[in-house]
């Protein structure tokens, strides 16, 4: 288990990751590439940011060789993902992914209240 005595919730998966929420310790893990890293929920809001703001169509028709390669590191981790276009492209859908299930129940509620006011 990822976080010792608690029950984890997943929130997105695809076939190439996961991410996941810890209510016992108040985190988010990403499980990608092989290997699960943990963030406090600021520091992953921050990370899907940081994901958000890559460009995949500069990466793909930049004329050097250094760019094939994204490198990122999250705030306050070890981990420092180095990732190809491909992956690039895997972990932007896993993290807007996550992002509108973590929205969803918010969105529902606003979509509620708009319609019970509507029936007054």
């Amino acid at each position: 288990m990822l976080c010792g005595l608690a029950s984890l919730e997943e929130i997105f998966r695809t076939e190439h990751g996961a991410v996941l929420q810890c209510s016992n310790k108040n985190c988010y893990w990403l499980e990608f590439a092989g290997d699960c890293t943990p963030f406090k929920v600021a520091d992953f809001i921050s990370f899907r940011k940081q994901v958000d703001t890559i460009a995949v169509d500069e990466l793909l028709y930049a004329p050097t060789s250094s760019s094939d390669l994204t490198i990122l590191m999250p705030f306050r981790s070890q981990r420092c993902f180095v990732l190809n276009v491909t992956e690039v492209v895997r972990l932007k859908e896993l993290m807007q992914g996550a992002k509108f299930m973590m929205e969803l129940p918010g969105v529902i509620k606003d979509c509620l209240k708009v319609s019970s006011l509507q029936s007054y």
